[in-house]
């Protein structure tokens, strides 16, 4: 129903059916998970981009909605200054149990799935390619390690090889799975400051490392910083402060007969928050189950009650 004539005719001549039951059988093959844009368990952060993909692959182990996400992107070109900061940043945020995603390309990106290996965190790779090859070959031995801890995500069919056109839409991935964007290493252009660029458009936070003045691979970040565009992120602790990652006091749970005048929606905001402490907007919309701009307008009349604060990296919580 709903299939005319001229279509079903060009389904049948290009072979479409043949093609997607020889992606099922390659799926079963490899044990690929899948996630469709309706699926319960697709990426809730990703449902909040205009441009998200309709179907996911994956394989690994690894949770497609875990609590805490931080992409790490940056040239391929990078530095011993880079190597090292990425090593020092994700050491000061194992404690969190964050996971690590990048684009498993030379330079930075390998170095920050490395380098949650290291640190015992879940990294998760969003490569521009089909998942019967990898690109670059040499990381191999990595994405084998990260299998067991993490794993690799693409929208793209098996066969396809990363053409120089799949990276930007890989990258929109990257800033869409993620809380926020860690910019490492960049020049003014380039893939890292798209993926920024990106993350900025669907309002998530993004952090830049400060580098020297005049050296090629500090001027995206100096750039993003002086704009306004990006957190300074000096240390660790710099993003643990804006996401609000700290670690606190567990807190008595607050009783609800304090609060006589709660509507229905706000009851539903208060159980949530306090069940499971400071949550994001969209997240905490998600599990309530209402649009994000009644939620936003409810946690705001409650912000005028005294039931709740925000948070910086757009958390709320009960007071």
């Amino acid at each position: 129903p709903g299939i005319s004539y001229q279509m079903a005719k060009s389904i049948v001549r290009q072979n479409v059916l043949n093609r997607a039951q020889e992606e099922d059988e390659f799926i079963k093959k490899n044990n690929i998970q899948t996630r469709f844009y309706l699926d319960d368990d697709y990426p809730n952060r990703l449902k909040y981009c205009d441009d998200s993909p309709v179907l996911l692959f994956g394989k690994g182990d690894f949770d497609w909605n875990p609590k805490k996400i931080l992409s790490i992107v940056g040239t391929r070109n990078s530095t011993s200054y880079g190597h090292k900061n990425v090593h020092i940043f994700v050491n000061g945020l194992k404690e969190t149990g964050v996971y690590i995603v990048s684009g498993m390309a030379y330079g930075i990106d390998i170095t920050a799935h490395r380098a949650a290996l290291k640190n015992g965190l879940p990294t998760i790779a969003v490569v521009a390619h089909g998942l019967d090859r990898l690109y670059p070959a040499i990381h191999h031995s990595t994405l084998e390690k990260m299998l067991e801890n993490g794993g690799v995500i693409t929208e793209f069919l098996s066969k396809t090889t990363p053409d120089r056109e799949n990276f930007p839409k890989r990258n929109r991935i990257i800033a869409g799975l993620s809380d926020a964007t860690l910019v490492v290493e960049s020049g003014k252009k380039g893939g890292s400051m798209i993926t920024a660029d990106i993350a900025l458009s669907y309002a998530r936070d993004v952090f830049a490392i400060p580098g020297d003045l005049g050296k090629l691979f500090s001027e995206g970040c100096n750039y993003l910083i002086h704009t306004q565009k990006a957190n300074l992120a000096r240390g660790p602790e710099d993003i643990l402060k804006v996401m609000n990652w700290l670690k606190k006091t567990k807190k008595k749970s607050i009783q609800k007969s304090l609060f006589l005048e709660l509507t229905e929606q706000e009851s539903l905001i208060f159980s949530e928050l306090n069940k499971n402490g400071a949550m994001a907007i969209d997240q905490l919309s998600l599990n309530i189950g209402l649009p994000i701009s009644k939620t936003s307008v409810n946690l705001l009349n409650m912000e005028f009650k005294g039931i709740v604060s925000a948070l910086p990296g757009k958390m709320y919580a009960l007071v």
